[in-house]
């Protein structure tokens, strides 16, 4: 069974392009460090539940859109490793000042599956 980090996070619409540029640099950096996979989507059907939801996870504003991410690793023990090489990676730490979303409002965690087809 392989590993997943998942994330959900607010994006100013106006920001949009430039979180796509830096999280597709920020992608092939985890996939250089041995990630499986690598995925950033923006929401597109997602309305805010009557408990919680989405938007109401990250405390979505009007100009804002949700974006959906994950990334898949062999397994915890690998993505440990290699989280550990990309957070000393000096072209990810060079981008982390240059977020252009809210990150005190991200949400994440990691996963171990228990279905994967």
């Amino acid at each position: 069974m392989s590993y997943v980090d998942g994330f959900i996070l607010p994006i100013p619409k106006k920001n949009v392009e430039a979180y796509r540029k830096i999280a597709k640099k920020a992608g092939k950096i985890w996939m250089e460090h041995g990630a499986l996979a690598y995925a950033e989507c923006l929401g597109d059907d997602v309305k805010p539940g009557k408990l919680t939801s989405f938007p109401q996870a990250v405390k979505l504003k009007a100009d804002e859109v949700v974006c959906f991410s994950w990334i898949v690793y062999k397994s915890r023990k690998d993505r440990d490793r290699i989280n550990k090489l990309v957070m000393n990676d000096p072209r990810l730490t060079s981008m982390v000042n240059a977020m252009p979303f809210d990150g005190k409002r991200m949400v994440m965690g990691g996963f171990k599956p228990i279905v994967e087809l």
